[in-house]
């Protein structure tokens, strides 16, 4: 059933600044875009360049005042639900270039720092898919949502020793678990109909053996919020962290104003929320 997607939001740019925004939904063999429309108030240049994997795209910006910012869409998605318990791990030596990357040290995750929980609380676990279930399961248990729990600054680590956050802060931590239990896993920025509040949402990507194409491997997407189904999420874009895929990166300085979301499916009402401070993926705002 398609997603229909709206985002409003707004930013003073009190100068000429240069700004890097993401958050159109990409454009995938298993998600296709249909009546898309995105309109900026202001804007003295606008320029598009691709996502980081070539996974949707971030667009360049450079203006001053207030910016406004509407998109619409239609999405329709063809993501079919995979027991992540019945896969394995690809073997190190098989992981694509583009997999490898996301097994090392970022700026919000730092997996060196948890090798040792790690083998202590999964290390026990031989089958890649129930390594990542136990590690759903466990952020899912000692991690309390709290809406305006973190900042721009907050890590993994803090979210571990916090012991609350919001949906970036529980994806950064599944993200660095798992990298810490050599599986890649990277951040996804996404749209679903089940966040509550409404907002831009973030979960984690693992990468596993797709059964598939034999011993090749495959991204598959994690929630331990629990509000997002796999099959109904509408992907932005992904990235080590939410460094590579933030709503808007500026260089100059930028005042996040509001924004309103709304996510549903074609004959359901709209689940929409409206924000009036810094939350979720707009906390890593530079």
């Amino acid at each position: 059933m398609p997603l229909h997607l709206s985002a409003s939001f707004a930013f003073e740019l009190e100068n000429t600044v240069d700004a890097l925004l993401q958050f159109e939904a990409a454009p995938l063999a298993d998600q296709h875009i249909h009546e898309a429309n995105t309109s900026f108030s202001v804007g003295e240049s606008i320029r598009r360049i691709s996502g980081e994997d070539s996974i949707g795209e971030r667009i360049w910006l450079r203006g001053q005042g207030l910016l406004e910012v509407d998109y619409s869409a239609k999405v329709a998605l063809d993501r079919s639900p995979v027991a992540l318990g019945q896969l394995d791990t690809v073997p190190m030596a098989d992981l694509p270039a583009g997999a490898v990357r996301y097994l090392f040290d970022s700026r919000y995750c730092h997996p060196t720092e948890f090798v040792d929980f790690a083998a202590d609380q999964f290390g026990a676990i031989t089958k890649g898919a129930e390594t990542v279930a136990a590690i759903h399961d466990w952020v899912a248990s000692n991690l309390e949502y709290t809406p305006g729990a973190s900042t721009a600054a907050t890590t993994a680590t803090d979210t571990f020793h916090a012991g609350h956050g919001i949906c970036r802060d529980f994806a950064h931590l599944v993200v660095t678990l798992a990298r810490a239990c050599s599986i890649p896993a990277r951040y996804v920025a996404c749209y679903a109909p089940g966040v509550t509040p409404q907002d831009f949402h973030a979960v984690a990507q693992v990468y596993l053996r797709d059964p598939a194409n034999g011993n090749a491997g495959a991204w598959h997407l994690v929630d331990a919020t629990g509000m997002a189904d796999p099959a109904e999420t509408a992907i932005i874009g992904v990235g080590r962290d939410a460094t590579d895929v933030s709503l808007a990166t500026s260089f100059g300085p930028m005042r996040f104003v509001s924004s309103e979301i709304a996510v549903s499916h074609a004959d359901s009402p709209k689940n929409k929320g409206k924000a009036q401070a810094l939350d979720d993926d707009r906390a890593a705002l530079t």
